[in-house]
């Protein structure tokens, strides 16, 4: 066990999910955990869907007590660190982020991000970036991208110590001032604010321009019908957006 921060980290050689691997860590309360792995054989994304990743690249876990009506706002303050991150590294970094959990470099998908409920009020936040590589894009929804094809060179160790001491930056600033200034700074990084998109969900699409996020981070999607909320899909920017 080392430490990041005032976080505990396990990194191990292989686990099937570090997700799965870390919820034997959630026995004693308060205690903030990481866990990482240089492979996993059952690794999952958002909505059922597998993550793959080559050896290099970041998969890894973290536990926090959270309580479970702010998993929303969770998903903005991981995905706003990601970013800033990746910036932390190259300023002028073509980083973007996308509603509701993903961050894209060069239009393409850098990072995914899941979460679950661990034991108690335990929340259990996965993340894989692709540092070194992406994988193939056949059956992929979107385009992928890794740091090193943008000539970001960096170690998955260095990403990772480098995300922690974002990440309790961000977060000491939701726990502050709540999730007004994280909508605010999410929104300024955000790819086709004011844009056509299309939306799908399990009970079909939806077009009209992106019109922001709401309070409570649902998307606002101003269409034939209004501002409609949704609070659950996948984003497509029309062609030439």
């Amino acid at each position: 066990m080392k430490k990041i921060n005032d976080w505990q980290w396990y990194d191990y050689p292989e686990v099937g999910s570090t997700n799965d691997e870390i919820r034997g860590f959630l026995t004693v309360p308060q205690q903030k955990i990481i866990v990482s792995a240089r492979r996993q054989t059952a690794g999952r994304g958002r909505r059922g869907r597998s993550w793959i990743a080559d050896e290099g690249n970041l998969l890894v876990s973290l536990a926090l007590e959270c309580g479970l009506d702010k998993l929303g706002e969770m998903i903005f303050i991981v995905s706003l660190s990601l970013l800033e991150t990746v910036k932390s590294f190259d300023k002028s970094a073509p980083v973007k982020l996308k509603w509701p959990n993903d961050v894209l470099l060069n239009g393409g998908k850098l990072c995914g991000i899941l979460l679950e409920k661990g034991e108690g009020d335990y929340l259990i936040i996965g993340i894989g970036v692709n540092i070194v590589s992406a994988p193939p894009a056949s059956g992929m929804l979107y385009p992928l991208s890794a740091l090193a094809a943008a000539g970001i060179n960096v170690t998955r160790e260095e990403f990772l110590n480098r995300f922690v001491a974002q990440f309790d930056i961000v977060l000491s600033l939701w726990k502050e001032n709540g999730f007004t200034p994280i909508r605010q700074r999410w929104l300024q990084n955000v790819k086709g604010l004011g844009e056509e998109i299309v939306v799908n969900m399990e009970n079909g699409s939806k077009k009209g321009l992106f019109a922001g996020i709401d309070e409570n981070g649902a998307l606002l999607l101003d269409s034939e019908r209004g501002i409609e909320k949704i609070y659950a899909g996948d984003i497509f920017y029309l062609a030439g957006k």
